[in-house]
């Protein structure tokens, strides 16, 4: 199954509600949700409070995406501000495992993220502890930038290990599969091809009218 994570961080704040029910009415079924530290990544985003705040407003499953350093000291706050599943960089921290078994500790499922420098190799030790793996086809950091065609190699490479280990995902019979950075409507096929399955979009939805840009890059993803 594919998914539409529609990426707030690209959202108009001054009506994010307005928004939010847009892509929802569109068919949104994910909120792809970027939390920036101003270290492991240059910009600062937004984090708990915000999560907390939009979480009472709308029933859409929160992929909390994580690019901060030493993730491990705040997965407890984003667990209990709404986060449904929790992913994080492998560069961010000296002890994958353990941040994934905390997340799984706190009832949430585990995500883990690599960066365009980051082989597809770095993911393979985990890939049967995890429910995603979100291959960064731009470099983290900043919205509106385009994609980086290589980046679409480790998606391939990742299906292939998680096909070849026969894994079990949560909306099929393989692994989650998320792209994130410079995806629209002119190149999203590129990556289904290659083997996600979850689309992470900024600008492609929130720029002009949210819903129906959602509705469009959805007709997109299922064609």
């Amino acid at each position: 199954m594919n998914i539409l994570s529609p990426s707030i961080l690209a959202a108009d704040f001054y009506k994010l509600g307005e928004q939010l029910r847009e892509v929802e009415t569109a068919g949104v079924r994910y909120l792809h949700i970027d939390v920036m530290d101003g270290a492991f990544v240059p910009s600062i985003s937004f984090g708990m409070p915000v999560i907390s705040t939009i979480r009472k407003h709308t029933g859409l499953f929160f992929d909390v995406h994580l690019m901060i350093e030493k993730p491990e000291r705040y997965l407890e706050e984003f667990a209990k501000c709404g986060a449904d599943l929790i992913n994080f960089h492998v560069e961010a921290t000296k002890d994958v495992e353990s941040v994934i078994r905390q997340i799984r500790g706190l009832g949430k499922k585990a995500g883990i993220t690599i960066k365009p420098n980051t082989p597809a190799e770095a993911v393979k030790p985990y890939l049967g502890q995890v429910d995603m793996v979100l291959v960064m086809t731009v470099e983290p950091g900043f919205g509106g930038q385009k994609l980086i065609p290589h980046c679409l190699d480790k998606v391939r490479a990742v299906r292939e290990m998680a096909d070849a280990m026969g894994l079990d995902g949560v909306h099929g019979p393989a692994l989650d599969i998320e792209v994130d950075g410079g995806i629209d409507r002119e190149n999203v096929h590129l990556a289904l091809e290659a083997g996600a399955n979850v689309i992470v979009a900024g600008s492609a939805v929130f720029r002009g009218d949210a819903e129906a840009n959602a509705r469009a890059l959805l007709e997109k993803m299922e064609g």
